[in-house]
């Protein structure tokens, strides 16, 4: 269940990343290690795994259950619920003072509430290595399709998948929220429509198919990966973070992130955050006002099998841990990082250290696999039981899992 295509490589996207959404400013590039463990959302014990009545959608499915793709459709049924905003984030000390920011979301619930990018009203974008220090927009404004603005209110932010919520009162405007999917069903090949206001040009419609899935890519507000993202070749541009990806039945899919670009602006490749990680995010916020994610504390190295056979593993699969971070909960369990780099089959790679092969029984076949299960189905305080592979033994190692830090190097 790795990403197509990267299995024997660790977790780093070497190419910029641009911000699909960024105001005022150039597209930011980012090109940096993103392998520490993260990815989806911890959802917190007492949240409910479906959507809070106040942000459950009473629209319906826009296309027939042969799953038809019209555009045209979607367009007319939906657009009425996905607006532009504009926020004003604060100095950042440089001088310049504060910045425009323009994105775009989309309304889910009768109540206001509305899905962003976390990029869009918070200044996590500037500077992805930051220790927390996150602030969010001063002014937020939200403009409808008939161009009328009104002031939202800033519910939250996620930062590690790059989710905002932002709350309206209905009494001001009139809201047309849209329903949310399920981006697990989702598959390479299927059509896709994408409403936004790229470059300010509220309302567009760009449609393209999924051209993969599980992607796990770096965040533009955090030091971590964002493991499933939906990769599409829909135009994707700057002013579209934030807006819905839909579906052929008119469904949320995801939300429009960012591009892969050496330009800045749409080549074809753009990223979706799955909406099933989005609502977990948004549910937190909506009840607790903040998002929890497990951390163990390991960068990783998916083991390939024939990595395996270049080096002599008794298994042919699993991740293999590349370094431990001082004083984190795999360091006191005791897991073993990789010791020198050598090159095996074309790829730098750090041997000697634990495998995991299975956390809490479920297999752990690639990188992917555990930064999923440690971020999306654990819980911080929680004890997890890895089965690792040292010295070519399977050997059983109990881990509580700490919080995850927004910046697992500090201190180091």
């Amino acid at each position: 269940m790795g990403a197509p295509g990267r299995r024997g490589l660790p977790v780093l996207v070497a190419a910029a990343l641009a911000v699909a959404a960024a105001g005022g400013a150039a597209a930011i590039a980012v090109g940096k290690a993103a392998g520490w463990l993260g990815g989806e959302t911890v959802v917190l014990r007492e949240a409910s795994d479906t959507v809070p009545d106040e942000a459950a959608s009473s629209a319906e499915p826009t296309a027939d259950s042969g799953g038809s793709f019209d555009p045209a459709a979607i367009y007319h049924d939906r657009s009425a619920g996905v607006v532009t905003i504009y926020a004003t984030l604060p100095d950042d000390g440089s001088g310049e003072g504060a910045s425009q920011v323009q994105g775009s979301g989309f309304v889910v619930s009768e109540e206001g509430v509305i899905l962003t990018s976390s990029h869009v009203i918070t200044n996590a974008g500037e500077d992805v290595s930051a220790d927390g220090d996150i602030g969010g927009a001063t002014e937020v404004y939200v403009e409808f399709q008939d161009g009328d603005r009104v002031e939202a209110a800033i519910v939250g932010w996620d930062i590690f998948d790059d989710v905002g919520v932002l709350r309206v009162d209905p009494a001001d405007h009139a809201v047309a929220p849209v329903p949310l999917g399920d981006s697990s069903s989702v598959v390479v090949g299927d059509p896709v429509a994408a409403i936004g206001s790229p470059f300010g040009q509220s309302g567009s419609l760009a449609v393209g198919v999924v051209s993969a899935t599980e992607r796990a890519v770096s965040s533009l507000t955090s030091v971590y990966s964002v493991v499933g993202a939906i990769q599409i070749d829909a135009p994707i541009n700057r002013g579209n973070s934030g807006g819905p990806l839909f579906n052929a039945r008119g469904e949320v899919i995801g939300i429009n992130a960012q591009i892969r670009s050496e330009s800045g602006n749409a080549e074809g490749v753009g990223f979706a955050i799955p909406i099933n990680a989005a609502r977990r995010s948004m549910e937190q916020l909506l009840e607790y006002g903040r998002v929890r994610y497990a951390w163990l504390g390991v960068t990783t190295q998916t083991l390939t099998p024939s990595v395996a056979g270049e080096l002599g593993y008794a298994e042919a699969a699993g991740a293999a841990i590349q370094e431990v971070v001082p004083g984190s909960p795999a360091e006191q369990a005791g897991l073993r990082p990789g010791g020198e780099r050598v090159r095996v089959e074309g790829v730098s790679f750090r041997a000697g250290g634990d495998v995991i092969v299975t956390i809490d029984g479920t297999p752990v076949e690639t990188t992917e696999d555990l930064i999923r299960i440690v971020a999306g189905v654990l819980f911080p305080g929680e004890t997890a039981e890895l089965i690792v592979l040292r010295d070519g033994r399977r050997v059983v190692v109990s881990v509580v899992l700490a919080e995850r830090p927004v910046n697992p190097d500090a201190g180091r």
